[in-house]
């Protein structure tokens, strides 16, 4: 099945006119992003999506009339993608804790900008397709439904798995899968002894590590980062 993506569409709210001009500069070079409202006023800028409707919000958290982290809660419902860019790292994991797709500390800058949108295009594209997918997990092997095909992956073969709001990336040497579960339920799934949570966002096939490197888990595709809370646990790992 050849489902070919709609545009992005985005608004951008923050009351500093510099740093909204900053947003909308930076998105124009990627023409599958469509623009369809810059707001300095947040209370504008949270009535408008309700007739707007947009695939993914930009916001400032420190705003005049709204907090950003107020204003997310309050649309969390209606948008799958929220970006906030602001000058406040303290509010970072009340983000998360909203499901906020990225946090970007100002001032923005395109390489900031890119490293995100690389993101939100990938998320978007395969969230397009996940409602095809469904996964049955087997012994030593997942199914994969996608549309009316059957792919049967052999669990050696998950390099790792990567949370995408409510979905799950899966990740293979050869392909890339998006499933509409969360990764906790994935870990339930799989054995504990061959797949570890490193990071609130990734889960590490231990036959495909490599080496822990500091803060990371490198692999023979790519390096992982390691969060925090899960460092001491990692370190324990027998490889």
């Amino acid at each position: 099945m050849n489902i070919r993506p709609r545009k992005i569409r985005y608004i951008a709210i923050d009351d500093n006119f510099l740093d909204l001009l900053s947003i909308t500069e930076c998105a124009k070079h990627y023409d599958f992003l469509e623009n369809c409202g810059s707001f300095s006023n947040a209370t504008e800028g949270f009535e408008a999506q309700q007739y707007i409707k947009p695939d993914l919000v930009f916001l400032d958290i420190q705003m005049r009339d709204i907090n950003g982290i107020e204003l997310l809660r309050a649309i969390r419902e209606n948008v799958p993608m929220a970006v906030f860019i602001t000058s406040h790292p303290e509010f970072a994991i009340d983000g998360f804790e909203l499901s906020a797709f990225d946090y970007i500390l100002k001032p923005l800058t395109e390489k900031r900008f890119e490293q995100t949108i690389r993101r939100v295009r990938e998320y978007w594209d395969m969230r397009q397709k996940a409602e095809t997918y469904e996964v049955l997990f087997e012994k030593e092997t997942l199914m994969i439904k996608e549309g009316y095909s059957q792919v049967r992956v052999a669990q050696r073969e998950i390099v790792y798995l990567e949370a995408m709001q409510d979905y799950t990336k899966i990740v293979t040497s050869g392909k890339k899968y998006m499933t509409l579960s969360s990764l906790s339920f994935f870990l339930e799934q799989l054995p504990s002894d061959r797949f570890v949570r490193i990071h609130r966002s990734y889960a590490v096939a231990l036959n495909h590590v490599i080496e822990l490197r500091g803060a990371e888990v490198v692999c023979n595709l790519c390096t992982l980062p390691i969060g925090k809370t899960y460092r001491n646990a990692v370190a324990q790992l027998k490889l």
